[in-house]
């Protein structure tokens, strides 16, 4: 069947491993396109420390404007060394900032799953780890990045601001995440000591009541939860963080999945434009050396089909194919193999590949409009 129309994707390649990683989901992208006859154009942009080489602007208003026009943005990393020495205000990462508040992207999904083949690759044991599947719902628009800022010689101040709709808007995504999951949602705050947490769980718990009663709530400070995520990680189900809190913890789980390689995040906002990106960072020790786990990015690519998309099937055929990838053995040297960057991907295509042959008898292909 034709497409009705053409899915835009704006890739961002970055900083750092980013171009390398995001190679390899563009491949599994385009592969997913042939096999359903899924129309994308893919136009790509500067961010980052490569835009400031080239415009001196972590986001240059043409990247902007590319991504405004959209129907994903998927990112590889943004930072390095390199730019260390820069002003404050036109670092690398603050044009991922200002991308994700132009883009209104205010919930932040980051998904964490031991893979069975990486059980005993985590640090912790494997009757801990297995069958840990949770989700992190970070508040990605408000707190303590994006408040005011004052630096000196001797002193600075950073302060971390939330307005009550900042909190229901994001609980209303986690909840509706954690109905449609196993029932459970974890609040995590710091309510003993700050006052924007305190806020955060009356509002949490306001929400929830009035328009989840399905859900089973729970609160716990930010310092138990991260003892918690590595004594009892299969406990948590759908985990809801203001900003700071959620960028900590989230890295904090990443040794539950095997690597922070791994892991995938979306996102969201209030329509289906999702900005879709792996977890990690720029690695500039490895860049260019060709040994990046392009996994996360892939799996980015996957909750891009799935959120923005709405391509479910397609979304798990790439999810799929990463564990049978993975159960077949293939690891870059963070999972503790040795395949490079591009036999990563290169495996991951060829399960995709299968899956779809031995689905292909007599269906209609897939479309999306």
């Amino acid at each position: 069947m034709t497409p009705t129309r053409t899915a835009r994707v704006a890739v961002l390649p970055g900083d750092g491993i980013g171009p390398e990683v995001i190679a390899q989901a563009v491949r599994v992208l385009r592969a997913i396109a042939e096999a359903t006859g899924l129309a994308i154009a893919f136009v790509e942009a500067p961010v980052g420390g490569c835009a400031l080489e080239i415009a001196a602007d972590p986001l240059p208003p043409a990247t902007l404007t590319a991504c405004r026009g959209a129907d994903a943005v998927l990112l590889g990393a943004v930072g390095g060394p390199l730019w260390d020495g820069v002003e404050p205000a036109r670092r690398p990462e603050r044009g991922l900032l200002r991308l994700r508040r132009e883009l209104g992207t205010f919930a932040n999904l980051r998904p964490v799953k031991t893979h069975p083949a990486l059980v005993e690759r985590t640090p912790l044991r494997a009757e801990v780890v297995r069958g840990t599947d949770l989700v992190f719902v970070r508040e990605l628009l408000g707190g303590i990045y994006y408040g005011a800022k004052r630096e000196g010689s001797e002193e600075a101040e950073d302060v971390c601001r939330y307005e009550a709709e900042e909190v229901r808007r994001v609980t209303r995504v986690a909840a509706r995440l954690a109905k449609a999951r196993r029932g459970r949602l974890t609040s995590v705050d710091k309510a003993n000591v700050l006052a924007t947490s305190r806020l955060w769980r009356r509002t949490v718990s306001e929400v929830v009541a009035a328009e989840f009663p399905e859900v089973r709530l729970e609160h716990l400070l930010v310092d138990s939860c991260a003892m918690h995520l590595v004594q009892r990680p299969r406990d948590f189900d759908v985990v809801l963080t203001e900003n700071l809190f959620g960028d900590i913890l989230s890295d904090e789980a990443s040794v539950l999945a095997g690597s922070l390689g791994l892991l995938p995040s979306a996102s969201l906002g209030a329509g289906t434009l999702g900005l879709y990106e792996p977890v990690h960072g720029s690695a500039p020790d490895i860049a260019g050396r060709g040994i990046a786990n392009p996994l996360g990015a892939i799996l980015s690519a996957a909750l891009l089909l799935r959120h923005s998309l709405g391509l479910e099937a397609e979304a798990q055929a790439v999810e799929g194919a990463v564990e049978r990838a993975l159960a077949a053995g293939v690891a870059t040297a963070d999972c503790g193999g040795n395949a490079t960057t591009t036999e990563a991907g290169d495996a991951v295509l060829a399960e995709v590949a299968g899956a779809f042959a031995a689905a292909a008898g007599g269906k209609e292909r897939a479309t999306w409009s």
